[in-house]
């Protein structure tokens, strides 16, 4: 496992620039009432857990992002990382925006293999790194059957938007 020397903060801001895009999916398209009506289990995080974990996960894995783009070797990684911000950023739209619980599991599915592949390939480069996307894998732990289960209680609701 190899460790950077010293940290640059200009890496970073690209990675921030892109977590900002995906969070910014959360103001776009809100829950709202169709959620609201959905049956979920009551192991579910209470609402306002999900944009304080978010902006953890966001922030946190920019800079294991950041930390791993400094060595040498990393175009795996980073290609990793874009794959999970490219699909983070899809989650969102496609279960609250076009109501499309089934296909989110897939999305939601995908997501997960990439955190994992970030994983693997962070370790791999920098320890540091890795430990920072380690709350971004719990998270996700909850998140998926979370996903899996409302799309499974709730087949049929699967409406579209109100003007869509």
């Amino acid at each position: 496992m190899e460790t950077t020397t010293g940290f640059d903060w200009a890496l970073l801001l690209p990675f921030l620039g892109a977590s900002l895009a995906a969070g910014m999916t959360g103001w776009m398209f809100k829950p709202g009432d169709w959620y609201e009506s959905l049956a979920k289990p009551d192991w579910r995080p209470k609402n306002w857990m999900f944009p304080v974990a978010w902006t953890t996960i966001y922030i946190l894995s920019s800079l294991a992002a950041a930390r791993v783009a400094a060595i040498a070797g990393s175009g795996q990684a980073l290609a990793f990382w874009s794959l999970q911000i490219a699909l983070n950023t899809l989650w969102t739209p496609t279960f609250f925006g076009a109501r499309r619980m089934g296909l989110s599991v897939i999305v939601m599915g995908g997501l997960c293999v990439a955190v994992l592949g970030m994983l693997w390939t962070f370790w791999a480069l920098d320890g540091w790194a890795f430990v920072m996307i380690l709350p971004y894998a719990g998270w996700l732990s909850l998140a998926a059957p979370l996903n899996w289960r409302i799309w499974r209680d709730n087949r049929g609701t699967e409406t579209l938007p109100e003007g869509g």
